[in-house]
């Protein structure tokens, strides 16, 4: 039995379901991200930074690097997004021990090339301030070996651009029984305090080159001071100041999972190229727990953007507020003349009232 053609194509088209696309709206981000081979706008006169470049037959300032335009004064410069790390002196960095010299450590920091940690720019046991022997030398290793993570400061710069490290002090030295995360060096912000620990637990060093230290600690109320923070944090560390480690503890259950949510937090927040920060950081792991999301459900895609919502708005509002702030220093800035313009018409006036008082003073007289 034959079917019948016309029915067929009636009832094929039903199969089907066709819908036009929506235009979802999505949040677009405010900061202006130059591309390279884009002009950049520069008046008369400008000096070409890093990431520019000047294109020959017109004289045009463009990019040459991925980011966002800085400009100081005159000088006009691309910061990339993604980039090595660029130390500065005073920076706080955890680095990773690479090979073992004669007087000296090589540390990966994160940068273009390795560190320099010099032999005399460590503490020794106990405190003891002492010029380094030959012994000391040949005792290299019982400090640090290859593999060692460390914390410590950028002290200065050599010749080559290679940075020079110390770790001179309590809260610098060897780090043990917890992880590093590493983020883009870029998403850090320059803190007031780098060793930050949190009041459920857990123990973080910011270090700026986007290597991230973070361990397990007693959980309770924050100490007081700033000084018995860094005591207890140094202690914890890498022990006493006599020079004897403190007797490790095994972490419990939960106290690895506070881990977990810290490391996965900061992970988050770098997927998202958000701003890394004891701030931020507090503020995903507290949404984390309000959700009642498991440490390992935080980085599945469709959850990272809810727990960092609230981040992501206090960024937004923040932006606002520096771009409606800018505005004001614009306006302010525009009015400056006519304010100046406006003061030699009111002295002229003073003046001539301390005349015409004068004059009637005289006159009655």
């Amino acid at each position: 039995m034959d079917a019948d053609p016309s029915s067929s194509s009636e009832a094929s088209p039903s199969h089907f379901h066709f819908s036009t696309p929506s235009q979802t709206s999505r949040p677009r981000s405010t900061i202006p991200v130059i591309t390279p081979g884009e002009e950049i706008p520069a008046e008369a006169g400008f000096l070409r930074g890093h990431g520019t470049t000047v294109r020959s037959y017109d004289g045009t300032l463009i990019a040459t690097v991925s980011g966002v335009v800085e400009r100081v004064n005159k000088l006009v410069s691309v910061r990339p997004l993604h980039a090595r790390y660029h130390g500065e002196v005073g920076d706080v960095v955890v680095c990773r021990i690479t090979e073992v010299g004669a007087k000296r450590w090589k540390a990966d920091v994160n940068g273009k090339q390795q560190s320099i940690l010099m032999l005399s720019s460590i503490n020794l046991p106990g405190g003891v301030q002492r010029r380094r022997t030959a012994e000391d030398q040949l005792n290299m290793r019982q400090f640090y070996v290859e593999g060692d993570l460390v914390s410590a400061e950028v002290q200065a710069f050599f010749q080559d651009g290679a940075m020079s490290l110390h770790t001179r002090s309590l809260k610098y030295g060897k780090l043990n029984g917890g992880v590093l995360v590493e983020v883009a060096p870029t998403l850090m912000r320059r803190l007031k305090q780098h060793f930050h620990r949190y009041e459920f637990g857990v123990q973080v060093i910011f270090g700026m080159n986007g290597f991230v230290w973070v361990q397990h600690c007693e959980a309770g109320a924050l100490p007081e001071t700033e000084a018995v923070e860094l005591n207890d944090v140094a202690e914890a560390l890498h022990g006493t100041a006599d020079g004897s480690a403190a007797p490790p503890e095994p972490p419990t259950r939960e106290a690895r999972e506070r881990v977990c949510r810290v490391r996965n937090a900061l992970v988050v927040l770098a997927r998202l190229l958000i701003s890394v920060s004891p701030t931020t950081v507090a503020e995903v792991y507290h949404a984390s727990l309000a959700a009642g999301i498991a440490a390992k459900d935080m980085l599945l895609p469709h959850v990272a953007p809810q727990i960092c919502a609230s981040v992501i708005t206090a960024a937004a509002t923040a932006d606002q507020q520096a771009s409606a702030l800018d505005g004001s220093e614009d306006a302010m800035m525009v009015d400056a003349p006519a304010a100046a313009a406006a003061e030699p018409a009111a002295r002229l006036n003073a003046e001539a009232a301390q005349r015409f008082v004068a004059h009637a003073l005289g006159t009655t007289h």
